[in-house]
């Protein structure tokens, strides 16, 4: 009885669903966030009838033949990198980036990581950095004698200093773009990696063309739309229970053969 394993790969694959799903979900109100989405394949076939062979002596071709399906698999989850909404806040180290880019994050161990992320802050040395204390490249220190600092849509940062009428600038932004984005490797905290899918980055400052500008005073929300991920739950829950469904016509039948005398 194929069927049920045919449906129990679609169960297992619908159970994946509703966890790409509530991932999304869980996090609508996590700044930068990508939603993902789920994409399957179908399984190997077993074929009862080959398509292409022949019928009889007379050299006639079967011209679909006999294929079975086997069932569902998930074959990958694609990160859809659409721009988020931008909400304004009250501080001035946080940025966002409207259009293609990604800052950069010197992590712990020497790798540089990537983000949407731009909740930024000082830290003891003046140096602008993440909500957990990694750097941000290429580093910028603002003076502590700054009164007021200004990052403008080219990622110049431009601080006053006590007593001064002219801007200074103290630093440049960079922001990296890639070949192939959905094939960075998500690591948590709003971080990716680079990856041979993904391809090298390359740097530019905000504003060059291909890249996106910069917005102080503002964060990118996730881009994750409730109702369509409610939609998406809804046809995935339907989904497993008619795979359950099948496994329990298939049992019903079993049950029928061995009831026979």
């Amino acid at each position: 009885m194929g069927a049920l394993n045919i449906a129990a790969t679609g169960m297992l694959a619908q159970q994946r669903n509703v966890e790409v799903v509530s991932n999304n979900l869980a996090n609508m109100n996590t700044t930068g966030y990508m939603r993902r989405r789920p994409e399957f394949h179908d399984l190997l076939y077993q074929n009862l009838r080959r398509v292409g062979s022949t019928s009889g002596d007379d050299g006639s071709i079967v011209p679909s033949g006999v294929q079975l399906g086997l069932g569902v698999k998930l074959a990958a989850v694609y990160r859809i990198h659409n721009q988020g909404n931008l909400a304004a806040t009250d501080s001035p180290f946080d940025l966002a980036i409207q259009g293609k880019g990604f800052f950069q994050v010197q992590m712990p161990n020497g790798d540089t990581a990537y983000t949407r992320d731009g909740t930024f802050q000082l830290n003891a040395d003046g140096e602008i950095v993440t909500h957990d204390g990694f750097l941000v490249l290429p580093g910028v220190v603002i003076p502590e004698d700054a009164v007021d600092v200004t990052v403008n849509a080219s990622g110049e940062v431009l601080v006053k200093l006590q007593g001064q009428v002219q801007l200074q600038n103290v630093g440049q932004l960079q922001l990296a773009s890639f070949a192939n984005e959905p094939g960075l490797q998500a690591i948590g905290s709003n971080l990716l990696l680079e990856t041979p899918a993904s391809g090298a980055p390359v740097i530019a400052p905000p504003q060059t063309p291909g890249f996106g500008t910069l917005l102080q005073g503002f964060l990118e929300t996730s881009n994750v739309n409730p109702v369509e991920e409610i939609t998406n739950l809804i046809s995935a829950q339907r989904a497993y229970e008619m795979n359950s469904k099948v496994i329990q016509t298939a049992d019903d039948m079993m049950g029928a053969l061995n009831q026979l005398r």
